[in-house]
């Protein structure tokens, strides 16, 4: 019985579920790993951490698409496949742009079925004069996977369509989601046939295998890869609702560099991971950069572009294959509007029709003299909603034909077939206007192919039509990839039918001094921002994503989906028990600061009271007469006093050092630069207005500071008044001896020179004042105040405080990035550590000497 869990999607997948049968003979590796090659095999549970050297240096790629560039067909004979390369396929034509020493592998699947029998023989043929590599998936996965989950699930709602009901949209089915995983795995089995994980990089392209990194990273944990999706993004209140949307958002970020068409599809990106993860993204030198657990995935935005040689190529083909010549004689006299488009719910075709229909109701001199020429490729897909869009279409060209045409004109020219791009290319190059009104699509290069028919072939040929000024006009739906590059496009709401005919009709009567400026603006960004160009751009920044990625140490984490690497200085490791005790035990002077919340304490634990097994460790590591221990935490001193109380040596440091005090039998000293707190009555006020116009937020009044909460608030909305509120303090308190500042979901206003690495550095001054100088210092602590510890605590050595013998163990809680060079794992492991040198200690009695008597 296979489990339905969503987070063991990963084990599922490696077994033959779903009907998946044995797998075939795999390809020849072609890889220059030194080492044995069954280390790399795919039933391997282990991370690949890739420190071995390659024998021989050559960078290479690997493109991994849905399908291969290359076309297949049965021979005539029936005994084996043809192959030829596919010139309309963005993949081959990417290549352009990609150094030419760089060797380009594919991998992907073919468009037609191979039997099994064949599919090794296929397999090395398309290695061998292709460099194609194929994956192969059962009929049953297949259906699942593409028709399925991909055209069901993920395109309807990429394009902003929920399944409100039964009927509309299909409700989720968490057997294509597994099919889903399980066609990626057998991608992922593909790629790792072939791979060099030292010398080779990793494109992959689109939602097809937006699983795929997991697979790849958890196997190659620095792996240089990248992701482009050539869809949309949707906002993240639509995202939201895919039960599998952390699965999906947590794959993604196991990429290097995650490419979007448009800032938009960028920005619902980075709000969901925002909303949903808790990342923020910072901007620098004009690139955006995601932190990830130590690594900084670049965001790329950078819509592609066309082919200009393959345009310029079919247009010298025009005349030849289809003759413009009797296009134009077919519409002679009569004003040509085109629409492209695919038969697809989202492309808006009807809504064209509609708006053609209202412009001949609207202005009647176009009637007998307009004619919209509609071409519409095949359906990708299949479903009752595009045999209802198909419908719909086909009775509004009947309708319209009926009501406005005549003999010797018809208004609508539909043509329902595949048409080869020559033929494409004729009916740019006589068309006066292309008309695109997708209600939503990823890029759409409709409008870039006609630009550059208009233009005609190079100024250098020798045609009559050369020298001729050239010109186009654009109607396009804002809501298209292309749309925000073409500012002289009229964009339209597809959705305003009136105001779409409007526009058609602006664009059709324009005088021709204006649409070759317009054509002129867009020929340049087209001919310029090509596909050579955007595969360029985005290889390039793969390339400064990952320089750093051999130089530092990578430690993969998590289970299933929620795996992910952490990218960590070279120098930081986790802290060894036998060693701390072993320089525990040769030390005479120590020096211990922990931390409480998160790192004693569990910050999911709701009874934030120290357990009876913490205060018997903590007690007897203070109890020791060579100790000097703190705990260092931004509680309240109240509540620490009460509950350390049978501590009676263990020295206290509450709200962040403001009130420190060095034994039970000791007062509270104050640490502030200043005891006055007339200053919370002007900012107490700026809080509260916040937290009424801020639902969720709150503010925590401790005896020193004023703190203001937002992590219940909506994140984006939230982060926003944090901001402001910032800006607002600062201004308000520029006078008095505070400092303002931001953590993660709060705003801070606490009196100036008050850290935790204050309190550190007093700590061991004090001890090296009493002639005491630590020999041994542990510093404790989980989160960014703690990082003001171990700053001070590492600079201790070079500044003099410490012997340059001093053994210093700065540790932070869990695996991130930080200035500590130790990790433990969690409280728990803190606790095992500190019972270890608990165990090693000598406690004497306890007798009343003050605080000098502590040192």
């Amino acid at each position: 019985m296979i489990s339905r869990s969503y987070t063991n999607l990963l084990d599922l997948a490696s077994g033959n579920f779903l009907g998946q049968p044995n797998q075939h003979k795999r390809l020849p590796r072609v890889m220059t790993v030194a080492g044995v090659i069954s280390e790399l095999d795919d039933d391997q549970a282990n991370s690949v951490a890739s420190d071995v050297q390659s024998s021989v240096i050559q960078d290479r790629i690997i493109i991994v698409a849905n399908q291969l560039p290359v076309k297949a067909k049965r021979r005539p004979d029936n005994k084996g496949w043809s192959f030829s390369w596919d010139d309309d396929s963005l993949l081959l034509q990417l290549k352009d742009g990609l150094p030419e020493d760089l060797e380009v592998l594919y991998v992907g699947s073919l468009k037609v079925d191979v039997d099994p029998s064949e599919q090794d023989d296929v397999s090395q043929l398309l290695l061998d004069r292709f460099k194609c590599v194929p994956a192969f998936l059962p009929p049953d996965i297949l259906t699942k996977f593409y028709h399925g989950f991909c055209k069901q699930h993920l395109w309807p709602l990429f394009h902003y369509m929920l399944p409100f009901s039964a009927n509309h949209g299909c409700r989720f089915d968490r057997s294509l989601w597994e099919a889903y995983v399980a066609a990626n795995k057998i991608f992922y089995q593909r790629v790792i046939e072939v791979i060099n994980p030292e010398d080779d990089y990793v494109w992959i392209h689109d939602y097809h295998l937006m699983v795929l990194p997991t697979f790849l990273r958890r196997r190659f944990n620095r792996l240089r890869m990248g992701f482009f999706l050539h869809s949309p993004f949707p906002s993240s209140e639509i995202y939201r609702t895919l039960p599998v949307r952390e699965e999906i958002l947590k794959a993604l970020l196991n990429s290097d560099l995650i490419g979007f068409h448009t800032f938009d599809y960028a920005r619902h990106f980075l709000s969901c991971c925002s909303r949903m993860l808790g990342l923020d993204y910072q901007s620098k030198r004009g690139y955006i950069g995601l932190e990830y657990y130590g690594r900084t995935i670049g965001i790329k935005i950078m819509p592609v572009g066309i082919h200009m040689g393959q345009i310029q190529s079919a247009l010298k083909l025009a005349d030849k294959e289809w003759r413009v010549a009797e296009l134009k004689q077919q519409f002679e006299g009569k004003t040509v509007l085109l629409g492209v488009d695919d038969m697809d719910v989202f492309k808006g075709v009807n809504l064209k029709l509609l708006a053609m229909e209202q412009m001949l109701k609207q202005h009647p001199k176009w009637q007998g003299r307009a004619v919209l020429v509609q071409i519409t490729n095949p359906a990708r897909g299949r479903g009752k909603d595009v045999e209802e869009i198909e419908a719909e279409i086909q009775a509004s060209c009947k309708r319209i034909n009926e009501t406005f045409g005549k003999p010797g004109y018809e208004p609508i020219v539909f043509i329902d077939r595949p048409v080869s791009i020559s033929e494409r290319v004729a009916y740019y190059t006589i068309a006066e206007c292309v008309v695109v009104t997708a209600v939503r699509d990823g890029m759409n290069l409709t409008p870039y192919e006609y630009i550059v028919c208009r233009q005609g072939v190079s100024e250098s040929d020798s045609s009559s039509e050369s020298s001729e000024p050239k010109k186009s006009m654009l109607v396009v739906s804002e809501f298209i990839g292309c749309s925000p590059s073409l500012s002289g496009a009229i964009r339209v709401n597809p959705w305003n039918i009136e105001a779409t005919a409007e526009a058609m009709s602006d664009a059709i009567s324009m005088a021709d001094s204006e649409k070759q400026l317009r054509h002129d603006k867009h020929y340049r960004y087209v001919s310029s921002h090509d596909v050579a160009y955007w595969s360029q751009s985005f290889f390039q920044d793969m390339e400064r994503t990952c320089k750093d990625h051999f130089r530092r140490r990578c430690w993969g984490i998590g289970l299933s989906f929620g795996f992910r690497v952490v990218a960590l200085d070279p120098n930081f490791r986790k802290l060894s028990i036998e060693h701390i005790v072993s320089v525990y035990l040769r030390s005479k002077n120590r020096a211990i600061l922990l931390d409480y919340d998160g790192t004693i304490m569990p910050q999911s634990s709701h009874n934030k009271t120290p357990s009876a097994e913490v205060i018997s460790i903590i007690n007897t590591l203070s109890g020791d007469t060579k100790n000097t221990v703190f705990v260092v935490s931004g509680r309240g001193k109240d509540s620490l006093s009460k509950w350390f109380s049978p501590c009676k040596k263990l020295g206290i440091a509450a709200e962040h050092g403001y009130f420190v005090r060095w034994s039970s039998n000791d007062e509270w000293e104050v640490c502030g630069q200043n005891s006055e707190f007339g200053w919370k009555e002007m900012a107490e006020p700026v809080m509260q207005l916040y937290t009424e116009a801020t639902d969720g937020s709150s503010i925590e009044s401790k005896e020193s500071a004023l703190v203001w909460h937002h992590q219940d608030a909506d994140p984006g909305f939230g982060s926003s008044q944090a901001k402001e509120m910032l800006d607002h303090l600062e201004s308000v308190l520029a006078n008095e001896p505070v400092a303002v500042k931001a953590g993660r979901f709060i705003v801070e206003v606490k009196p100036q020179g008050v850290s935790k690495g204050l309190v550190a550095e007093k700590v061991i001054t004090t001890m090296s004042e009493n002639g005491k100088q630590a020999d041994f210092v542990l510093c404790i602590g989980d989160d960014r105040s703690d990082e003001e510890m171990f700053e001070i605590i590492s600079s201790a050595i070079s500044s003099g405080i410490l012997s340059s013998k001093t053994n210093v163990f700065a540790c932070t809680v869990g695996q991130k990035p930080s200035k500590a060079k130790y990790y433990l794992d969690d409280p728990a492991e803190v606790l095992v550590m500190l019972e270890a040198l608990a165990e090693a200690s000598d406690p004497e009695p306890f007798t009343d000497c003050g605080s000098e008597g502590t040192l």
